[in-house]
């Protein structure tokens, strides 16, 4: 018989663990939210649904007066509501563990450091809504090409 030897952390052996799930509150990465909580109900994983607060708006970075406010902070805090609404909808029906973390800086960084922070063994975000992302490239097409984590768009 063989004796085993202890084990290091091993990233997606048994399916996820650890899901991070994206949300900006826009449609798409509404739909990835709701998509990836099914995939933690299944696998039993936990749901990380990260917000990331832009440093500064866009506008300011280009020099367009734009009032700062606590707007972010706000945005955080109604997504919060809404995440709890639905899980109350559905307590009873479907349990998933999840939490809610805010990270810092722009979404793509955010989401990096949100899922290496917490050990993310799978990533999904939304399809970007946006138009200037073919000049930069989506944060779903920058993730995917990190190649650290498997990447579900969800559109």
């Amino acid at each position: 018989m063989t004796e085993q030897q202890p084990h290091q952390f091993e990233r997606g052996t048994d399916g996820p663990k650890v899901i991070v799930v994206g949300v900006d509150g826009s449609d798409s990465s509404l739909r990835a939210a709701s998509y990836a909580g099914g995939l933690a109900r299944r696998q039993n994983a936990l749901l990380a649904i990260v917000y990331v607060q832009p440093v500064m708006p866009a506008g300011a970075a280009l020099g367009v007066p734009v009032p700062l406010g606590d707007m972010t902070g706000e945005i955080a805090e109604g997504l919060v509501a809404e995440i709890r609404s639905a899980a109350e909808r559905v307590k009873g029906i479907w349990e998933v563990r999840w939490e809610f973390h805010t990270f810092r800086g722009d979404p793509y960084s955010g989401l990096v450091a949100a899922a290496d922070e917490l050990k993310a063994d799978a990533v999904v975000v939304g399809a970007s809504e946006s138009a200037g992302h073919r000049f930069v490239g989506s944060v779903a097409v920058r993730l995917v090409k990190a190649g650290r984590w498997p990447v579900t768009v969800v559109p």
